[in-house]
């Protein structure tokens, strides 16, 4: 199937220009002016945008997780990013501690076959790192081709590794060219927290926001970048939330080190007023929850100082009826809201019409810096030949 777009504004990372594109299948052939091709579908795109599509490089599609699943599978998921102008996803393989990688890798192989109807990739997440788990560190990236690994820095006992775990993972995945990806928040700090809101009969969803303050996370990306620059391994953190850890990551990258960061659309348009002392905000709980306006603002200029490059959604969709498994204890909600099918509308409308970001710099963030830092970059991320 041939498509031929006529007369579009073209948008990349880097330049935008009036132009006809040309497709033949899942592959650009031709951008020019006045292109004379014969195509099955004709698209009159004058007075249009034409952008790369987006990559929303943070799913979590048909995830287990606090004793329930995420409401959306690979077909729902992947069909609702496509309405919304988003062509890729990357979920996260979810290693179980004391299994092997590539028994979590089969597993998500059968979620997603037969399934998805956009494109997708994985992350791997380490739950449990070994000497074992470090040969399948190995094979994931010789063989499968998975470059990108992730930690938990929170989730004792369920997805959580320590310090020294997380110091030989990255010495691994330095030596053989991937990159460690990160949940940074402090979960000792977390956890203490939480017992002390729940023994003061503190319930509510808004003590979900009360005990992860800003430096359970500001703290766990300092440490996380310490790791980082003594093992020489890029990373990469997701969900970043406040100013707090984007300072120290400002820290890190004035020692030249490779910290990639990423924010998610609800902590550039939402904040912490959400959160009110009745169960209507537990629809807002999520792992990092909401943030102030501050944070926002200092988001908005991470992104254009260049210091956040990513712009995705974490996105892991509950029913209303699975939120109520917290409706007397924020500790049991499951974590998690839907954002795939609206990533990159809220981010137009609320970055690029707002004035806060150019039309480059939203293709940048929406698409190519995902493209380029796993590995995808120039077959997608932005329209070229």
């Amino acid at each position: 199937m041939s498509i031929l777009i006529k007369n579009g504004r073209v948008v990349t990372a880097s330049e935008s220009y009036i132009a006809d594109v040309y497709t033949e299948g899942e592959k650009i052939v031709a951008i020019g002016k006045d292109l004379k091709y014969t195509a099955h579908t004709i698209i009159d795109a004058t007075n249009k945008l034409v952008f790369p599509g987006g990559i929303d490089p943070h799913v979590h599609l048909d995830m287990p997780f606090m004793g329930t699943h995420s409401s959306d599978d690979y077909e729902t998921g992947t069909r609702a990013a496509l309405h919304g102008g988003t062509t890729m996803v990357i979920d996260f393989i979810l290693q179980t501690q004391g299994d092997t990688l590539h028994n979590a890798l089969k597993t998500w192989q059968g979620k997603s076959k037969g399934k998805a109807i956009g494109d997708y990739s994985y992350h791997m997440a380490v739950t449990d790192f070994n000497d074992d788990v470090a040969k399948e560190v190995v094979q994931m990236i010789e063989e499968e081709g998975i470059i990108s690994f992730k930690t938990f820095m929170a989730y004792k006992g369920a997805l959580m590794i320590d310090d020294g775990q997380m110091v030989q993972l990255m010495k691994v995945v330095k030596k053989h060219g991937g990159l460690v990806t990160v949940h940074a928040t402090n979960g000792d700090m977390i956890d203490s927290l939480i017992a002390k809101n729940k023994a003061e009969g503190n319930l509510s969803p808004l003590y979900h926001y009360l005990s992860q303050p800003e430096v359970t996370e500001a703290e766990a990306s300092a440490r996380f970048a310490d790791m980082l620059h003594y093992t020489d391994c890029p990373g990469y953190i997701v969900h970043m939330t406040c100013e707090g850890a984007l300072n120290a990551v400002r820290k890190a990258t004035q020692r030249n080190q490779k910290v990639f960061v990423e924010t998610c659309t609800q902590y550039l348009v939402l904040d912490a007023s959400l959160y009110k002392n009745d169960f209507e905000g537990a629809k807002w709980v999520m792992s990092p929850p909401l943030r102030e306006k501050k944070d926002q603002i200092a988001l908005w200029s991470g992104i254009n100082q260049g210091l956040v490059q990513v712009v995705g959604t974490d996105h892991c969709p509950f029913l209303w009826e699975q939120k109520l498994m917290g409706k007397d204890d924020f500790s049991k909600i499951p974590n998690g809201h839907p954002a795939i099918e609206h990533r990159m509308e809220l981010l137009f409308s609320e970055g690029v019409n707002k004035g806060k970001i150019s039309l480059t710099k939203y293709v940048e963030v929406s698409s190519t810096n995902a493209a380029k830092i796993f590995g995808m970059y120039p077959r997608k991320g932005t329209i070229a030949i």
